[in-house]
């Protein structure tokens, strides 16, 4: 199933949580949005959970207005943050409860469906338990059984991971995805965790007080943000305000002779790659911290060690630099009070 957004917008009162939002998802996509709390992430699954209609705008399911269709004519399922298992029944019976409004797909018998469905999930021989004798991610896997039961068009997953520990989230988000991909079946993930939407997503929407910030895949928005907040927001980053002071041509580590921009940031001149839209006088850019290497690189700085975290696999490195603080991932944690560490032009990204 394709879904489009077109120009929707939702109020409730004065307040805005959508403004004029448009967004569009393949068929058979895995599309996460992402934001922090407030952004309008929820209020875009519940538009298109038909939980709410738009103040302004259309939902549209392969062309064709949602205006109007409730939620259960819209072959939607629905994972929600809790899980909401009916504590009441049995896994097998929380399975089949959408089965009870409709025939499942394919032909099969419902209790064929539920077998085939917990097979999916990794919960065989689990039919008879009570949803209060399984662990957090044992329901997780219940929910998304349940929801795939009529075998829908689109799926809704309302941030199922937030209320489980890192190490079991890292898991059971694999889980889903390989069992989308397995089924096909059209994909709209809401969560907070920027890792999460990177990891799992085939495309992504970063959202900011009800406005798309910025749409694309995964290493398209890391490498390459739009804006300062999608930088910020999206993992780690150094972000820095620099005035244009010229033009320079300079040896690359990788592509020899360049042209680029000399900028200036608290004195310190930098050189950045030549960029089309760059302003004449001022322009923000950013380096990932895994782009910096000690006593290396084009542009250099040096910092006071503020902090040191040893990561197992890499040392986070927080310094002072002229009163800014600039943070480095390094593969082995600082020796000295002092550091001086480099990027190079291709590694920066100007905004």
């Amino acid at each position: 199933m394709r879904v489009d957004l077109d120009g929707v917008s939702k109020r409730y009162g004065p307040t805005t949580a959508l403004a004029d939002v448009s967004l569009s998802v393949a068929d058979g996509e895995f599309f996460t949005l992402v934001g922090p709390s407030g952004c309008g992430k929820t209020t875009t699954l519940r538009l298109l959970g038909g939980f709410e209609e738009p103040t302004e705008g259309t939902v549209r399911f392969d062309g064709e207005s949602m205006a109007g269709v409730p939620p259960e004519a819209r072959g939607v399922g629905l994972v929600f943050q809790s899980y909401a298992l009916f504590p009441h029944m049995t896994v097998a019976e929380n399975v089949g409860y959408g089965l009870r409004f409709a025939d499942p797909p394919g032909g099969v018998t419902t209790d064929a469906r539920i077998a085939d469905l917990l097979e999916l999930v990794g919960l065989e021989g689990f039919e008879d338990r009570d949803p209060t004798e399984l662990s957090g991610g044992q329901q997780q896997r219940v929910a998304l059984a349940r929801a795939l039961a009529p075998g829908p068009e689109l799926l809704l997953l309302d941030e199922p991971m937030s209320a489980l520990d890192a190490r079991l989230r890292e898991r059971l988000r694999r889980d889903v995805r390989e069992i989308q991909q397995e089924l096909g079946v059209t994909t709209v993930y809401v969560t907070h965790d920027q890792a999460e939407a990177l990891a799992v997503s085939d495309r992504v929407a970063v959202l900011s007080e009800g406005h798309v910030e910025q749409v694309g895949r995964p290493q398209e928005l890391y490498r390459r943000p739009a804006s300062r907040f999608v930088a910020e927001f999206l993992g780690e980053n150094n972000v820095f305000d620099a005035q244009v002071v010229g033009t320079t041509r300079g040896n690359s580590t990788t592509a020899g002779e360049t042209e680029g921009l000399t900028v200036r940031v608290q004195g310190c001149d930098f050189v950045l790659p030549r960029v089309e839209n760059a302003s004449d006088e001022r322009l923000t850019f950013c380096v990932r911290p895994a782009a910096f290497e000690v006593d290396s690189g084009t542009n250099r700085l040096t910092g006071d060690v503020v902090d040191s975290e040893f990561l197992g696999e890499t040392t986070r490195v927080h310094l002072d630099w002229e009163g800014t603080r600039v943070v480095v991932a390094l593969d082995t944690p600082p020796e000295a009070d002092e550091l001086t560490v480099g990027f190079d032009p291709e590694d920066a990204w100007v905004l």
